[in-house]
């Protein structure tokens, strides 16, 4: 599994990429936000971890003009910040995990593993519909009409479980299980901030596609022409 690290702490950069590679893992380093775009560009790797705070181009930007230019590699966010406010704002930038610093190796390699294991469960090659929209389940790209929008992979894998079973109501407990992983420790808050991001971008295609909320149960779409 191939790794780029973007952290302009090189101490640290180089500390992290030891331990994964001792863990069998390629690894490549950029110590700047416009190395590190430019290296992500290549589309090579299988995930990236990323600092927030960069010289030249700063972390939530460089992940911006990724999924801008339709790069969807896994990015795991590394960060000192531990605000709740700095969390929505990575994974709403197209994000697919968050780990402040401090962290611990263990967990580092097993947040590695469970978004690139997300990422391998959904094989489905074929554009999705509901409504006025369309989803391609590879790219992440949400369309409407003309106009299409760059999904993070969390928020189309979720509207992908959605699409796929719309006209059943899911409960969190299952949209956590099948979009987080059975081993995550995703609540109902998480799924409920990736609900919200989903119907913001519904807003913004001016899609007349919504997701239903029904107190106690689950969520389950539905369209009204």
């Amino acid at each position: 599994m191939k790794v780029l690290i973007v952290e302009d702490e090189q101490y640290l950069a180089e500390a992290v990429a030891q331990v994964l590679r001792k863990n069998n893992f390629d690894v490549d380093i950029s110590l700047d936000g416009e190395d590190g775009f430019d290296n992500a560009l290549s589309g090579v790797y299988d995930v990236i971890l990323l600092d927030i705070m960069l010289p030249k181009m700063d972390g939530l930007t460089v992940l911006r003009e990724l999924r801008n230019e339709e790069i969807f590699t896994p990015v795991i966010l590394l960060t000192a910040k531990g605000e709740t406010e700095d969390k929505v704002v990575g994974l709403d930038s197209g994000a697919d995990d968050y780990l402040p610093k401090p962290f611990k190796t263990e967990e580092l390699i097993a947040r590695i593993k469970a978004v690139t294991r997300r990422r391998g469960e959904f094989r489905n090659e074929d554009v999705l519909s509901f409504g006025d929209l369309e989803l391609d389940p590879l790219t992440f790209v949400l369309k409407r009409g003309g106009e299409k929008y760059s999904l993070t992979q969390k928020e189309a894998r979720l509207l992908e479980y959605l699409i796929t079973n719309k006209d059943i109501m899911l409960s969190s407990d299952a949209i956590i299980e099948k979009v987080w992983g059975y081993d995550s420790d995703a609540m109902d808050s998480n799924v409920q901030v990736y609900i919200s991001f989903l119907r913001k971008k519904f807003a913004a295609l001016g899609s007349e596609v919504r997701i239903k909320n029904i107190r106690n149960s689950g969520y389950i779409l539905e369209y009204k022409a």
